[in-house]
């Protein structure tokens, strides 16, 4: 886009579809923050782990393989010793280990251990379990709708971050 474009910054008049999504997703960020949605899950499965290790957990629980630490961070989107720190964290608690990469001896992989699937599980149930509740009582194609855009939504949103990174724009 131009920097005349709509919806660029310096833009005159952003499209009025976008304008109105803005104020929803100030809303549900809100709602999430101050309703602690993620700090309700993490003590409703009975887990002492903040958030940033949880997000570790979790990633690796829903990747179904083991991961690199440069995996981890970027499907978390941040950088690798941010990722090393909580996975240190997660080793002393026995919920990961390192395991040898088949394709490359001298790198490791990281997995869950049984007590980590079981507490990444706990978690996912819990947080899941809201969300189910919040929908409980929208048509299965709404739900079925909201899968797909939100989808959509993350995946276009995250793959223009990457190209704007790689532009040297971000």
């Amino acid at each position: 886009m131009s920097p005349e474009s709509p919806g660029e910054p310096g833009s005159e008049d952003p499209p009025a579809d976008l304008l109105a999504v803005l104020p929803r997703i100030t809303q549900l960020s809100a709602a999430f923050t101050k309703g602690r949605i993620a700090e309700r899950a993490t003590e409703a499965a009975g887990l002492t782990l903040d958030r940033p290790a949880l997000g570790v957990l979790v990633t690796l629980r829903t990747a179904g393989k083991p991961l690199r630490i440069g995996e981890i961070a970027d499907r978390l989107q941040v950088v690798g010793p941010h990722v090393t720190r909580q996975v240190q964290v997660l080793e002393k608690r026995g919920l990961v280990h390192r395991v040898a990469d088949p394709h490359d001896r001298r790198a490791s992989l990281i997995e869950p251990t049984e007590a980590g699937t079981e507490a990444a599980n706990r978690y996912v149930t819990s947080l899941l379990g809201w969300f189910g509740d919040a929908l409980a009582d929208w048509p299965q194609q709404d739900r079925d709708d909201l899968t797909r855009l939100l989808a959509r939504l993350a995946d276009d949103v995250t793959a223009r971050l990457a190209r704007l990174d790689e532009d040297g724009e971000g």
